[in-house]
């Protein structure tokens, strides 16, 4: 939609949201749309229920991060503590994990090499300074997506906001022109 007179803010769009118009002026909307007030309110109910379906899926992404820099980090400490340990002579006893509430104990000894897990089955072994560059990496991306992600939400939630005043003001328009209409007649008839 483009803007007019009837918004006060420009009708923007975000990674791909549409941007949500503020109507000031119901009448007018309602002119420019060429909607009817139920049509208009459908639509607008139809653009409420995209928003939130799309702020679930966002809010889904934003636990899946915040699931996995703490992960990444965990990772971090591990081969940090693998590079300190190394040329100490000293063995590293840790106790890791198999399967889900499955434990085996282990006895690290010194150790170039770490091997990290990328998903989809598939393992690689990297020395510990490549590691450590891949996981810094990583977790460098992890928080920059997440970052973008909460100004996305932001993003959404303001839409939301928007959208529900615009209801609730083309639904009040509804109303008092209703009204309007069922008084005229009694007015004429007085």
């Amino acid at each position: 939609m483009a803007t007019s007179s009837s918004s006060t803010e420009v009708v923007t769009e975000r990674r791909g949201i549409p941007g949500a118009q503020f109507v000031e002026d119901v009448q007018t909307y309602l002119a420019q749309t060429g909607f009817d007030c139920n049509s208009a309110l459908a639509f607008l109910q139809e653009r409420l229920q995209q928003y939130k379906m799309v702020e679930m899926k966002l809010q889904a992404q934003q636990r899946e991060l915040l699931a996995k820099i703490p992960d990444i980090e965990k990772c971090l400490d591990v081969v940090a503590t693998l590079q300190a340990k190394k040329g100490t002579g000293e063995a590293l006893i840790t106790d890791f994990e198999i399967s889900e509430g499955i434990y085996s104990r282990a006895s690290i000894e010194d150790t170039d090499s770490v091997c990290l897990w990328l998903g989809a089955n598939v393992m690689l072994e990297y020395s510990c300074e490549e590691a450590t560059a891949l996981l810094r990496k990583n977790l460098d991306n992890a928080k920059a997506s997440l970052e973008v992600l909460l100004a996305d939400l932001q993003f959404l939630r303001d839409q939301v906001t928007i959208t529900q005043v615009t209801i609730a003001r083309v639904y009040n328009w509804d109303v008092h022109q209703r009204r309007l209409r069922q008084a005229s007649p009694s007015a004429m008839e007085s």
